[in-house]
């Protein structure tokens, strides 16, 4: 039985992979997350079609810079069986790997991003799990209102 739509957001450094990336790579593999929560919301949680708010960390302006959309299912991150290289997972096989990612794919990128103050400061945003204190998960889920007002942000 197939889930409602649900709603994502996926940070990542800019430097590493920025929603400029995506919008020109068409879409990606969310390789090298190696937090077993962020794991677990990829393998068992998110599903084809699901909305997500791009944001960037840990650049000058962190905030939500576009939308993407989940691009398939889950399946093992191949980085955990590169031998030397950064997110190489000696413990994992072929058969039982441990580490899963999903295909993202690019929608739309905001003429200016939504910056974490703004987040901070939206009364309808004060219950968004990243802006937690301690919060420190790359994925986490969002309302579907969180994502219709943060969308609305950037208009």
């Amino acid at each position: 039985m197939k889930k409602e739509k649900q709603y994502w957001l996926m940070k990542t450094e800019p430097m590493s992979y920025s929603i400029d990336d995506l919008k020109r790579d068409r879409k990606t593999a969310w390789s090298g997350v190696r937090n077993y929560q962020a794991r677990n919301f990829m393998r068992d949680d998110m599903q084809v079609g699901d909305g997500v708010l791009f944001y960037h960390s840990s650049c000058k302006e962190p905030g939500v810079y576009g939308l993407a959309r989940v691009n398939s299912k889950s399946y093992p991150d191949p980085t955990q069986f590169e031998k030397g290289g950064m997110y190489y997972e000696p413990r994992a096989t072929k058969e039982k790997p441990m580490w899963f990612l999903v295909d993202v794919a690019f929608e739309k990128k905001f003429k200016e991003g939504v910056s974490i103050r703004a987040l901070r400061e939206h009364k309808d945003l004060r219950g968004l799990r990243m802006l937690e204190l301690g919060s420190r998960l790359s994925i986490t889920p969002v309302t579907q209102k969180e994502f219709e007002t943060v969308a609305l942000l950037a208009v």
